[in-house]
């Protein structure tokens, strides 16, 4: 949550004041009861210049920057939840761009980019660390692999480097090398610009930003149908009553398919479930 407006804050363009380590010693007087909230609560209006349907990351993302950056105030962010509640309520996320193909390398290059300035931007902690994101092989075709991607790689200006059993050891001390375990450690390769960030950190100061921008922020409204005439959206259905826009964009992750067959458009699209089990981060001893 935002702290309450007070003499000497800096003030992000909407006027919300910033987060200091002298704003949190003030609040802490009131053992932090009287913090504003981060982003409103607003009924949805009849419409919009523009809704975005879904307030994970990347929905919350398009909203901020068509505010930012294009001067969209005009927008709401529809969630049929709430914020960080979807894919975006992991408790990490891996920043990299250590991606063979060229176009992937270039667009998370960008986003990369992007991260490591994110946090003074939008003025929330989103607890980004550049720490280095290592990918071990435990097979000589696995490391072949891994050595012609990392020349791909590199010929893309990116940083990357194959790294032996020793090296890898020497950066993370507590993994084991015996060459005569089940699976040994052949080699890897790092970018020691990679890291790791909070997900839910993410979607919570892009609300924040985005609010004080004027986006409207509307959660517990689900989607339930997308009207249009002749080739041309009008609208969305939600549980909310109906809100018109000429624009509506669908960031909605594996649930793209659903919402394009609400207005009778089949993506070429297939959404698979993944599960994925994220372990505590342990930040290795650069000075070694």
């Amino acid at each position: 949550m935002a702290e309450s407006p007070d003499r000497g804050a800096r003030r992000l363009p909407g006027g919300k004041p910033k987060y200091s380590i002298f704003s949190l010693l003030r609040n802490a007087r009131s053992y932090h009861q009287d913090w504003q909230r981060a982003w409103r609560s607003p009924e949805p209006k009849k419409s919009y210049d523009a809704i975005i349907i879904g307030g994970g990351g990347h929905g919350l993302a398009t909203a901020y920057y068509l505010a930012a950056v294009h001067r969209m105030t005009n927008i709401a962010v529809v969630e049929k939840g709430w914020l960080g509640g979807g894919n975006t309520g992991r408790n990490t996320t891996i920043i990299r761009s250590n991606y063979m193909w060229d176009e992937s390398a270039a667009i998370y290059d960008h986003a990369l980019k992007l991260w490591e300035g994110l946090t003074q931007d939008l003025n929330f902690n989103l607890m980004f660390s550049q720490r280095g994101v290592l990918t071990i092989a435990h097979s000589w075709h696995e490391l072949r692999e891994m050595s012609r991607r990392v020349h791909a790689i590199r010929l893309n200006g990116i940083d990357s480097d194959v790294l032996n059993p020793d090296q890898i050891k020497k950066l993370v001390p507590m993994i084991n090398i015996d060459p005569s375990i089940r699976y040994p450690v052949m080699g890897g390769f790092l970018q020691r610009r990679g890291g790791t960030a909070r997900h839910d950190a993410v979607a919570w100061g892009y609300a924040r930003a985005a609010d004080d921008l004027g986006v409207d922020i509307i959660q517990n409204c689900e989607v339930t149908g997308l009207r249009r005439k002749g080739n041309r959206i009008e609208g969305v259905e939600t549980t909310k009553g109906f809100i018109k826009s000429p624009k509506v964009g669908c960031v909605v992750a594996g649930h793209c398919s659903v919402l394009g067959a609400m207005a009778d458009v089949r993506l070429p699209i297939a959404s698979r479930p993944l599960q994925a089990l994220v372990s505590e981060p342990i930040k290795p001893d650069w000075t070694r």
